[in-house]
């Protein structure tokens, strides 16, 4: 005897998925909005890059689709009620989700990128873990969380490769004497 029909459970995690998307989304925009990132700053304009870096466009589109798949992956794991992992999962995934909204400021608003170097391997420890206890709730969110580990990986590669070639990073000063970080 079935509770709900597989259709009732789809319909249950699209309402869900239609919170978590733009929750995450709004979560993401309002971090990088906190400092100017990109182009928009002046202090990352002065920094000497690796040559692999991704042109700016592509920071907000990589952003956007892999808060697009979190929030997709939230909405599973919410949805999956009869998991006793679901409490620990959901924890775990707001943890990460905290470390992961305080780098855009540490990096672009404090000008610290060996310490967003190193809140970086912190995430990915905390991302990795989320991944796998939402693959014990859930495979399908597991795989939604791929892309987001791979882009940090990708992401304290650059990180450290910005690092080691900026290595007085944190007193480079902007042209003008404005704040980079904005309240």
């Amino acid at each position: 005897m079935e509770i709900a029909s597989k259709g009732q459970l789809r319909l249950a995690f699209l309402r869900w998925a239609v919170v978590t998307v733009p929750f995450i989304l709004l979560l993401g925009f309002t971090s990088a909005r906190i400092a100017p990132t990109g182009a928009e700053n002046l202090w990352y304009q002065m920094l000497e890059k690796p040559p692999q870096t991704p042109p700016d466009w592509a920071f907000p589109v990589a952003w956007t689709t892999i808060y697009v798949l979190m929030g997709l992956a939230l909405a599973m794991i919410i949805n999956a009620r009869g998991s006793k992992l679901r409490g620990p999962a959901l924890v775990l995934f707001a943890v990460q989700m905290g470390a992961n909204l305080a780098w855009s400021p540490l990096f672009f608003g404090m000008h610290q990128p060996f310490w967003a170097f190193v809140l970086i391997g912190v995430i990915l420890v905390l991302a990795l873990a989320t991944t796998i206890l939402f693959g014990r709730i859930r495979v399908g969110a597991a795989i939604l969380m791929l892309p987001y580990l791979g882009w940090l990986c990708f992401a304290g590669w650059l990180c450290f490769q910005i690092d080691q070639l900026n290595p007085n990073a944190e007193t480079l000063v902007p042209a003008q004497s404005a704040p980079q970080m904005s309240i």
